[in-house]
């Protein structure tokens, strides 16, 4: 009797759970799906943009940084300074310069985005090959629907961590109640048997119980992964337990520029960028602060340079701590370097989306995506179906 009290409990717990953040579940999972290839399908769209067709690159030399800047500056005539430039070790590729202000107390995305622009460039002529407004994107505003509803992503995060750690629940009750008393009982739940069910409510019901089982603990991996976004004890959790227990994570803040600022010059930061790619050439691409102030007043530590080692993943990266003023290498912190905890907390994003083994891992990622949607769906029509039964017989 005390097992079935406890079902019963659970049953009702999923029930009202379920029915109250149904819908943001399900608009939380289809964006998921959505944004699984948004970067294949991007860069297809861009492609006459990233890669500039420049002849004989071998023998020629990209433009100093801050020529480029000018010339970027001189084209899109924005008020606002380049905030960083991505730089790509292929230079068959463009440089992308972007344009990037946020402000904190703006409450929705338009509002806290003040300008999101990208400017494709040719390095060895200064010839823009395409400029992009990142706050219109389809996929970007997919992405923000996603992560806060569109809303001011400092609270906005809360409306769509909340409902998540629901569904984590909703995911463990899901199990508890499938959980089949026998043998006999979990062979049925284990696979459909549609050609002898002809109602649409047991195959509905069925759908619902054998895809939520399945799915459960990849999409306990996914949800737990989007909730890192939302909650820093998921992030503190996530890194105690890879790195074996430490509650620290590593802080080079003490590294600091030291230089004078006079040391500082218009070749400062391609004398930088000479020394990633020095340092690694296999690497994908590396991104540069230009150093101007911003509307949000934000500080950096130290100079940091990130490394992406792999076109499709963010997993692998380098962090390079630079003077600023001078230009010198401070500190290298490679990925070969980190703990495991370190390595667990960069590779939390492509985790989420699938990125992390490539085209098939994102693949899995859409389809988990679409049974996590299909789930709300699926226990609303059982729900709807058992209180439609409830009213006919009452009315009998």
């Amino acid at each position: 009797m005390k097992k079935n009290g406890f079902k019963k409990a659970i049953g009702k717990l999923h029930l009202w759970l379920g029915l109250s953040t149904g819908l943001i579940v399900f608009i939380i999972s289809i964006t998921g799906a959505i944004y699984v290839f948004q970067e294949e399908i991007t860069n297809s769209i861009r492609k006459e943009a990233i890669f500039h067709n420049e002849k004989k690159i071998a023998s020629k030399t990209p433009l100093s940084l801050k020529v480029l800047e000018q010339k970027v500056d001189a084209f899109t005539k924005e008020k606002y300074p380049i905030h960083w430039a991505t730089i790509p070790m292929d230079k068959s590729r463009s440089y992308i310069f972007y344009y990037y202000e946020h402000n904190p107390k703006g409450w929705n995305f338009y509002d806290e985005y003040v300008v999101y622009k990208s400017v494709y460039v040719n390095p060895f002529t200064g010839e823009i090959k395409g400029v992009y407004d990142e706050t219109t994107d389809f996929f970007n505003i997919i992405k923000s629907i996603h992560f806060s509803f569109m809303l001011n992503t400092e609270w906005g995060t809360y409306v769509c961590g909340i409902p998540t750690l629901i569904f984590l629940f909703m995911l463990i009750s899901g199990i508890i109640l499938w959980w089949p008393k026998n043998k006999k009982a979990r062979k049925q739940r284990l696979s459909f048997d549609w050609k002898k069910v002809k109602n649409w409510k047991r195959k509905n019901y069925d759908l619902h119980n054998v895809l939520g089982f399945y799915a459960s603990s990849l999409a306990f991996v996914s949800a737990f992964t989007g909730l890192f976004y939302a909650f820093f004890f998921i992030q503190a959790i996530l890194y105690f337990i890879f790195s074996g227990g430490s509650s620290t994570y590593p802080d080079f803040s003490h590294i600091k520029t030291k230089a004078p600022i006079e040391m500082r010059n218009e070749h400062t930061l391609d004398k930088i960028g000479k020394k990633v790619e020095e340092l690694y050439p296999d690497a994908f691409q590396y991104s540069l602060d230009f150093g101007y102030e911003h509307i949000d007043d934000h500080e950096h530590p130290n100079y940091d340079v990130f490394v992406k080692q792999l076109s499709y993943s963010y997993h692998i990266n380098h962090s390079l701590i630079f003077d600023e003023n001078s230009g010198e290498l401070l500190h290298i912190h490679s990925h070969k370097d980190k703990n495991l905890g370190e390595k667990a907390i960069a590779a939390n994003y492509d985790i989420h989306i699938g990125a992390i083994f490539g085209i098939w891992s994102k693949i899995i990622a859409l389809l988990l995506s679409l049974v996590c949607a299909s789930l709300p769906l699926t226990g609303f029509m059982i729900w709807y179906g058992r209180r439609n039964k409830k009213a006919t017989k009452n009315s009998e």
